[in-house]
């Protein structure tokens, strides 16, 4: 058989059907847009031809990275607003820059930015909420990179939507535009928030989105402070609440989930929601530590996300995995949480169940 691209003499970690499986001395062999072949080299036969032939000697082959959540266009606020807890760090500094800054031309050229630096770190896909989210899908798709794009929704103007009653309407806009014209982009929504978005809000986005067959994005349980408000306005955690205003279910992934109870958990499994993990984001704004430990025990899809690389400072997925790993481990007192095979799990195979894509990528088989 021949290939067109032809990858020789390299370790290759395959995490096939979800099983982490690293083979010496081996080959992967690509034909179009698919995987055709893998196994070692002793299996190649000598009379195999490619367009393009790799020695990957001395080199891991692995899956793509998944970036589960970020705002990819905030590469412009990178350092702005450094040691500062997260409602001064929104509602002083970024909110205010975003109202000055972001507009189409300035989302396109950092996002292009960000996609860059991503995949120099060896992320192939992300997970990208913001505003002017159009230009972000044009920077991603001229980059050649996987992109689940989301509009932002949020309760207040916002760039490029000045009036908020029309904040949902203008996502089903976006949604409509890019639905099937890229077989790289894939459009979603975003709502920034429970606490910037109204529940009638959140249910008219849910909605929409569920009559779109998109997938529908949420920071939720970022803060003690939002529980605590939370609890004191709705008599409810977030995640409670978010349930009883219907908003779970299988295309639903809440990022950060950073302060869920034993309940809460419940609650997530039970919908079938998913998961995005940000930890560099929740160590810098001192949001806390994630229960993953108990999440992954409970069979809850959960994938890594760096978050915009102003509250990170980067975007760099291999970063993530290690401070992952390492905070973990010191959290419980425990050298075996969150394991090496977990971790690169959590990267790619789990990043791409949290964003409905395990049928497409996240493994090499």
């Amino acid at each position: 058989m021949d290939y067109d691209i032809l990858i020789i003499n390299g370790k290759v970690l395959t995490i096939a059907e979800g099983n982490l499986e690293a083979m010496d001395g081996s080959f992967v062999g690509i034909k179009g847009a698919e995987i055709a072949a893998i196994g070692t080299m002793s299996e190649l036969p000598p009379s195999v031809t490619a367009d393009t032939t790799v020695d990957a000697s001395g080199s891991l082959v692995m899956p793509g990275l998944i970036n589960t959540h970020t705002h990819a266009a905030m590469t412009l606020f990178r350092g702005l607003a450094d040691d500062l807890p997260l409602m001064t760090w929104l509602h002083d500094h970024i909110f205010p820059a975003e109202a000055r800054m972001v507009n189409p031309e300035m989302v396109y050229w950092c996002t292009r930015l960000a996609a860059v630096e991503m995949i120099m770190s060896g992320t192939t896909a992300v997970a990208d909420g913001y505003f002017h989210e159009n230009s972000a899908c044009e920077a991603f798709a001229s980059c050649g990179m996987r992109a689940i794009a989301a509009q932002g929704v949020i309760d207040f103007p916002a760039p490029g939507v000045p009036d908020p009653m029309e904040n949902v309407n203008f996502a089903k806009s976006f949604i409509e535009m890019w639905q099937g014209k890229n077989g790289l982009i894939t459009p979603a929504v975003f709502c920034h928030s429970p606490y910037t978005c109204s529940p009638e809000t959140l249910q008219k986005a849910k909605e929409m989105a569920r009559s779109m067959e998109a997938l529908f994005f949420i920071h939720v349980a970022e803060t003690a402070q939002e529980r605590e408000q939370a609890l004191n306005q709705y008599g409810k955690t977030p995640v409670d609440q978010l349930k009883s205003l219907e908003i779970l279910d299988e295309k639903t992934v809440l990022v950060h989930c950073v302060h869920l109870d034993q309940q809460d958990l419940g609650i997530v499994k039970e919908t079938e929601a998913k998961i995005s993990s940000c930890p560099e984001s929740n160590m810098k704004l001192a949001s806390g530590i994630a229960p993953l430990k108990d999440i992954t025990a409970r069979g809850i899809p959960v994938g890594l996300g760096t978050d915009g690389c102003a509250s990170n400072n980067d975007l760099d997925m291999f970063g993530e995995m290690d401070i992952c790993a390492k905070l973990h481990k010191v959290r419980h007192l425990d050298p075996t949480v969150m394991s090496a095979g977990q971790t690169i799990m959590m990267a790619t195979h789990g990043g791409a169940e949290v964003l409905g894509l395990e049928k497409k990528i996240g493994s090499l088989e």
